[in-house]
């Protein structure tokens, strides 16, 4: 039998480790693990959870440049509308819910603090 990968984690690259893991911490991820570099008195790196989600967060070396960010991260709930009214409670900018082909319950953008574009839609 050929090994196979039973997981893949995405690292975004941050301009602020503490201030990403605040905002996923909204969409209900959990930290379970930090690094902080020597002299650092803050992480450098996170690892974060929410049930079988999981992301990495890891301090630019350069600008983060919100125009670049070449990845999208999609955010899967059971209930899109209550979600982003969740959201938008907690001071988060959601847009509108729209419904293309793939996402027929709906779905809606948000940007983390780095403008990485985050589509939440029903599982």
């Amino acid at each position: 039998m050929t090994p196979a990968a039973r997981s893949l984690v995405p690292m975004a690259f941050v301009k602020s480790v503490p201030a990403s893991i605040a905002f996923y911490r909204v969409l209900g991820f959990q930290v379970g693990n930090t690094f902080a570099a020597q002299g650092s008195e803050e992480p450098t790196w996170a690892y974060l959870q929410a049930g079988k989600a999981q992301l990495m967060l890891a301090l630019a070396s350069h600008p983060v440049v919100a125009a670049q960010q070449a990845v999208c991260f999609y955010v899967y709930c059971d209930d899109v509308a209550a979600m982003r009214d969740e959201l938008i409670a907690k001071g988060v900018s959601a847009g509108p819910i729209t419904t293309p082909f793939y996402a027929p319950r709906g779905e809606f953008r948000i940007q983390d603090p780095d403008g990485y574009g985050i589509f939440v839609m029903h599982t």
